[in-house]
């Protein structure tokens, strides 16, 4: 299967000013996920021939928001992680198929200054609770914008950028914390040495074409699932958002 996340930055940009509709139909997924689409219900139609759409849309307009376009449809599907104070902003979609459960998610921002690294934090305990709870039942494969760069390697400045927003010890911290639970970051799992490796660009600077990026995209799913991943890309030609997509695939 192949799977598919990105980050748009804003669906309606994505399609209108980027590559959105061509890679779309290049890259052929079985499950394509979207994030921070920035729309509400009937703001667009797209025509997604062969797909099965679910969107979750977060209250405040032009803000968040998180989709899954499906060839397969699936047995069951749950929006936010049942928690009020964390279902306003649209970030998380799951789905039940029959041997796995897929999830999108767009992390909250830590912001500048971490001036929501609070809300962040309790953010990551409930997310971590809620996979570990399905992951009980059956494996987990869960994508998207997760809003931190792990490891050194996954950044450009580490050093200059030690307490930003998406490079802190706590946010680092609480990803290492959900790989020790059980679960695997496909891309450093197939590529642990590859530098360079980012998702994000910032829009000043010239940031992307001098690629002084970030990986703030990921693909991870239930250490059980190791045998299973065959290959993961980042697809940093492709243009139309400030990230670019990430792809997984695997032998399910």
């Amino acid at each position: 299967m192949k799977f598919v996340s990105w980050n748009v930055n804003g669906l309606r940009a994505a399609t209108k000013q980027g590559d959105f509709q061509n890679y779309f139909q290049e890259v052929d997924a079985d499950i394509f996920c979207l994030q921070e689409t920035k729309i509400q219900e009937g703001q667009m139609d797209l025509d997604l021939k062969g797909y099965y759409t679910y969107w979750n849309y977060a209250e405040k307009k032009g803000y968040s928001g998180t989709a899954i376009f499906t060839k397969e449809e699936p047995l069951a599907v749950t929006y936010g992680l049942d928690i009020e104070e964390h279902d306003r902003e649209g970030r998380v979609i799951t789905m039940v198929f029959e041997d796995f459960y897929l999830l999108t998610v767009y992390t909250p921002n830590s912001k500048r200054g971490l001036a929501r690294l609070d809300y962040r934090m309790e953010w990551e305990e409930v997310f971590l609770d809620y996979i570990k709870r399905l992951d009980k039942h059956k494996p987990v494969i869960f994508c998207g914008d997760l809003n931190v760069a792990h490891q050194e390697i996954d950044i450009k400045n580490p050093k200059t950028n030690r307490k930003s927003a998406g490079f802190s010890d706590q946010e680092r911290e609480k990803f290492s914390l959900l790989l020790d639970k059980g679960f695997i970051d496909t891309y450093r799992y197939l590529y642990p040495n590859q530098e360079g490796a980012y998702t994000w660009w910032s829009h000043f600077a010239n940031a992307r074409a001098k690629n002084s990026g970030w990986r703030l995209d990921y693909f991870v799913v239930s250490k059980r699932l190791k045998n299973k991943i065959k290959e993961a890309r980042i697809r940093n030609q492709i243009m139309g958002s400030d990230h670019c997509p990430i792809e997984l695939e695997m032998d399910m």
